[in-house]
């Protein structure tokens, strides 16, 4: 192993703290001053609601009691879904809605470093595999005004971290869909079909794959179920869902 010189070790250290100094970790939510980036502060922390077992096997429902490793949740047992697991962080309400409204619609992609941490520690098992990781995407249209997908900047960052292979355009948004926000169980599965596609790039290389689908909220299943059920088709092994957020209780829908 080669040594690091007393200098070397010297500059580095005082490298990271002129950066520090200059660029200060901030909280992801609030943006005081953290000691750590990517992590919360005091009052944050303490208004977080992180998701953590027992959860449905399927789908990640969190339940409130406890209850057997592979227990599911009464949705996915008279309604199977399309994929193997679904994980989630945290608890979509007000403390998480700032900070994906603001990484959505305010430009704040400096949060990505802090969201990707966090899911990478969530999804630890599922990574162990060699997964190829792809995010839900955007219609073009949509790609255009907001000038970034979300979900591919996640899934990106993800990858970095874990050394996991990444399709950013795995799947094609086809079909320019109107926002899900406001729209029941039914509405919402009905204006979501048959707006994905596997990219033709991707059609002869993903048969047998284990894929894991990135996606920022996950509120009713219906946007992740339709790429699930999309990539089975092209032949993919397994699908597992993997989102920073989940509805659980009812909340704002500004989504």
């Amino acid at each position: 192993m080669q040594k690091i010189s007393p200098i070397k070790k010297w500059l580095g250290a005082g490298s990271k703290i002129l950066l520090d100094t200059i660029f200060p970790a901030l909280c992801p939510r609030c943006n005081e001053a953290v000691d750590e980036p990517g992590s919360l502060c005091a009052d944050c922390w303490g208004q977080a609601n992180f998701i953590s077992p027992p959860t449905c096997f399927h789908c990640g429902y969190p339940f409130e009691y406890e209850v057997a490793d592979d227990m599911l949740c009464g949705n996915c047992i008279s309604n199977p879904p399309p994929f193997t697991r679904g994980l989630s962080v945290l608890h979509y309400d007000d403390v998480s809605r700032d900070m994906i409204l603001a990484f959505k619609h305010a430009d704040r992609t400096d949060r990505v470093p802090a969201f990707a941490n966090w899911m990478s520690r969530t999804a630890a098992e599922i990574l162990k595999d060699d997964v190829l990781i792809a995010p839900v995407p955007l219609h073009r249209k949509r790609l255009l005004k907001r000038r970034y997908n979300q979900s591919a900047l996640l899934a990106q960052s993800i990858g970095n971290k874990t050394n996991r292979r990444v399709a950013v355009d795995l799947l094609l948004r086809s079909k320019d869909t109107s926002s899900q926000g406001g729209k029941n169980l039914k509405a919402r599965f009905k204006n979501i079909r048959g707006a994905f596609s596997v990219n033709p790039v991707w059609q002869d290389t993903i048969k047998g794959e284990h894929i894991l689908l990135i996606d920022d909220v996950y509120t009713t299943g219906a946007t992740v179920s339709a790429c699930a059920s999309c990539l089975l088709r092209a032949g993919v092994r397994q699908i597992d869902i993997l989102t920073l957020c989940r509805v659980v209780r009812p909340v704002s829908m500004s989504i």
